[in-house]
């Protein structure tokens, strides 16, 4: 399958690129890193919408922004090199790190998490992913049933497992990042994850103590309802995935759905939120 990669040059650098990348993800881009000092980002050439990147592009002219970019074809395989020579270790707290294989560790950490990204998102490096994992190791999971998301390369789904549950279900609408999901579990000697490939529709009729769910706004408020039928009496539900601007939205949405607000984290303009059933 082959792919585009687009190079965004972006004045200014931040937090547009971080902005860019959540806009991107709305119209199927996806596998996002950094070099050179700009965005680069990809997307299967059949995903590839002309009108709707028109549109994205035609929308960004009124910010305060300039955005340049350069398109160039290539073979999944390239893409999967060009990740592997930009990729860095991700720390959090000196508690956790989130590394490829071709990493060497050389300090002690609580936890390890290799993963294979394989154009699967959350490796940790975005704002959003290293909030829901800084909140994931203050939890005690034993017991407790647990569901990521929009699991992408299955982070969020082994950090629960090392946190105690046996019993996690990890969904993502993409069939490669399901596919992912259970690799990266496997590597990692995660044995109670269930990774599924489809959408909302897939949990319903279940019930989970903890919810965590990193995706982006117009999604999570399209799902919310169904995110509270399937919350647990007391259950939590973690959301991240939008600016601290669309928090107050959600939250909203969230209480009318019949939810308390309990908490919000903010990591450079992107917000966590917590809620309870």
């Amino acid at each position: 399958m082959n792919y585009f990669e687009f190079s965004f040059k972006i004045d200014p650098f931040k937090p547009w690129s971080e902005i860019l990348t959540v806009y991107l993800l709305e119209i199927d881009f996806e596998g996002f890193y950094e070099e050179d000092g700009q965005l680069k980002a990809c997307i299967k050439e059949d995903s590839f919408n002309p009108l709707y990147f028109k549109e994205l592009m035609s929308s960004l002219e009124s910010k305060e922004v300039n955005i340049s970019y350069e398109k160039l074809k290539i073979p999944h395989q390239n893409w999967n090199i060009s990740w592997e020579s930009n990729f860095q270790p991700v720390e959090i707290d000196d508690e956790l790190i989130i590394a490829a294989p071709f990493h060497d560790i050389i300090k002690n950490y609580r936890i390890i998490l290799i993963i294979e990204p394989k154009m699967s998102f959350g490796t940790g490096h975005h704002q959003t992913t290293h909030l829901m994992c800084k909140s994931i190791l203050k939890l005690n999971l034993a017991g407790k049933k647990v569901l990521d998301m929009g699991s992408g390369t299955g982070v969020l789904a082994m950090l629960s497992e090392k946190m105690g549950s046996k019993d996690i279900t990890a969904v993502d609408i993409e069939e490669w990042s399901a596919e992912n999901c259970n690799e990266n579990a496997s590597a990692n000697g995660c044995i109670h994850i269930n990774s599924i490939c489809g959408d909302i529709e897939v949990i319903v009729g279940r019930k989970f103590d903890y919810i965590f769910a990193n995706i982006n706004k117009n999604i999570l408020m399209k799902q919310m309802s169904q995110y509270f039928k399937s919350l647990s009496e007391n259950g939590l539900l973690y959301l991240s995935g939008f600016f601290d601007s669309d928090s107050e939205e959600l939250i909203s949405l969230a209480e009318k759905c019949g939810m308390s607000y309990i908490s919000s984290e903010l990591k450079e303009g992107w917000a966590l939120v917590v809620l309870k059933k």
